[in-house]
């Protein structure tokens, strides 16, 4: 709009600096702006883990996530807490991911060093397209949610059969974060215990993390159990993709 208005056209024809400084206006405010959301997302996430740090179990082990901007780390008193219930219920969301199997065994490394930790696994299904879901009937899609839960949980369920450690499974369909969020009100989990992928700041701005919902939304203290570090592809290539999109906007643009 700028470059286009007939007053200040025939300027920037004539100055062909100030011309290429406006374009490359454009990514330099969008990314101001990714920095800025991504910092204030930061700072309430490094609040809220403070927040609830203290009420960890006795004996939990340090966890931590991590990203080249995103660090937060979660510890416990080794006493036990006054007033603290006979069994504390521990709430672990499992897929068919490694990631969420690290969170099974941190969990169950808590189990084995306090007998007094009760594990809680919940698999969240998605919900199906309106399209697909007015064919089959009610009981026909719970039935399929079901086996499809099962199938998730049979990793985890397997390990801690293995191992003896007590469980109690839990599927749903729905937003994951909204789920895990509203399970751990109903069972009034001590805290949960999640397992997420190691990604760069890049990854985390652009991907709606669900680690980082259920933080925000939660009033459940979180442990957080991160996988390896991230492959080169994922460090170097997404930000050479999103720096080509940009690229290639800002072309068509001035095109």
């Amino acid at each position: 709009m700028i470059t286009s208005e007939p007053l200040i056209a025939p300027w920037l024809a004539d100055n062909p600096a100030v011309y290429a400084a406006a374009w490359l206006a454009i990514p330099a405010v969008l990314w101001a702006g990714f920095l800025a959301n991504h910092r204030r997302l930061d700072s309430r996430i490094h609040a809220r883990l403070a927040e609830l740090a203290p009420r960890l179990p006795r004996g939990a082990s340090r966890s931590a996530l991590a990203t080249s901007t995103l660090s937060a780390t979660l510890s416990a008193t080794p006493s036990a807490t006054p007033g603290a219930p006979a069994m504390l219920r521990v709430l672990v969301p499992v897929d068919n991911s490694t990631n969420a199997l690290r969170a099974v065994r941190h969990a169950m490394a808590e189990y084995q060093r306090d007998h007094q930790l009760e594990l809680h696994l919940l698999n969240v299904q998605p919900t199906l397209s309106q399209h697909v879901a007015r064919f089959l009937s009610r009981r026909d899609r719970s039935d399929w949610h079901e086996s499809q839960a099962n199938m998730a949980l049979a990793g985890a369920k397997a390990e801690l059969d293995q191992s003896r450690v007590p469980y109690q499974t839990h599927w749903t369909v729905g937003d994951r974060a909204q789920a895990i969020c509203q399970m751990a009100q109903r069972l009034k989990a001590h805290h949960i215990v999640m397992g997420t992928a190691r990604k760069n700041s890049i990854t985390r701005m652009l991907e709606d993390s669900v680690t980082h919902r259920v933080l925000e939304e939660t009033p459940v203290p979180v442990e957080v159990v991160t996988g390896p570090a991230v492959s080169r592809i994922e460090r170097w290539g997404v930000p050479m993709g999103a720096l080509g999109v940009a690229t290639g906007l800002l072309w068509l643009a001035a095109d």
